[in-house]
């Protein structure tokens, strides 16, 4: 990060509990992420990530503290790509027209408002030339290169990725790296949850281990040890945490 202006903000994470009837999801989590860090949080189904960016996104009620401290005197833009998204295969909508949906402010019935740079958007995730085609025709690739494209619809300072390689191909996979990198050079602010360890490993500054608390935080190829993984993913079966930790 030396010698590169962090646009993004710092998020602090303090104490945060978030219960679900009587079930505890989240116990006393506290952790930092720097401004303009890729900051990965691993984990195992259920241990509380997604509820974790919820909580962030101010979608799940929950106590103690979260704070993002925005450089300047306004907040940023912050952008949202989920792992999937829930719709109607059979609704007449291009994908330009759920673009409008997502990023504009003027009715989406009145047509894309091109100024906004939907084509850009396409195009560098690999989709040029195919806002026109139907977004239930898509495969699940596609689609997840369509929501990775609306989240840079303004230009985000923040982004908080909801494993967003789950359905990606190979090229798809490079397409991502891709973008991860402009987006750090741009002084982003990246919070990545993540289940593919080798990845993270990659392309991460920093990563939390989370199962219900946070178990380890630091750099990855220092928190990223077979022991430190098979403790994190020790509510699994031992099988899948050792295929998770290879």
């Amino acid at each position: 990060m030396s010698g590169r202006r962090a646009n993004g903000p710092a998020i602090l994470f303090d104490r945060v509990d978030l219960t679900l009837g009587r079930t505890a999801i989240l116990e006393q989590v506290s952790l930092a992420v720097a401004p303009g860090a890729v900051h990965a949080v691993v984990g195992p189904n259920g241990g509380g990530k997604s509820s974790l960016i919820r909580a962030l996104l101010g979608q799940a009620p929950h106590r103690g503290t979260i704070r993002l401290d925005w450089p300047g005197d306004a907040p940023g833009t912050i952008a949202y790509v989920p792992q999937a998204v829930e719709f109607d295969r059979g609704l007449p909508l291009t994908v330009e027209d759920f673009l409008a949906v997502l990023c504009q402010r003027r009715p989406a019935f009145l047509g894309p408002d091109r100024r906004l740079g939907y084509g850009e958007a396409l195009a560098r995730v690999g989709m040029a030339g195919k806002g026109r085609r139907r977004f239930g025709a898509l495969s699940g690739g596609e689609r997840q290169r369509v929501l990775l494209a609306q989240a840079l619809i303004p230009a985000p300072d923040l982004i908080v990725l909801d494993e967003p390689m789950t359905a990606l191909d190979e090229a798809g996979v490079a397409i991502f790296e891709t973008l991860l990198a402009e987006l750090t050079a741009a002084g982003t602010t990246i919070l990545w949850v993540e289940h593919d360890l080798a990845q993270v490993r990659r392309l991460a500054t920093r990563v939390s281990g989370l199962n219900r608390r946070v178990l380890f935080d630091g750099p990855p190829p220092e928190m990223l040890s077979p022991d430190r993984v098979l403790g994190l993913f020790s509510a699994a079966p031992r099988s899948m945490a050792g295929a998770l930790a290879s």
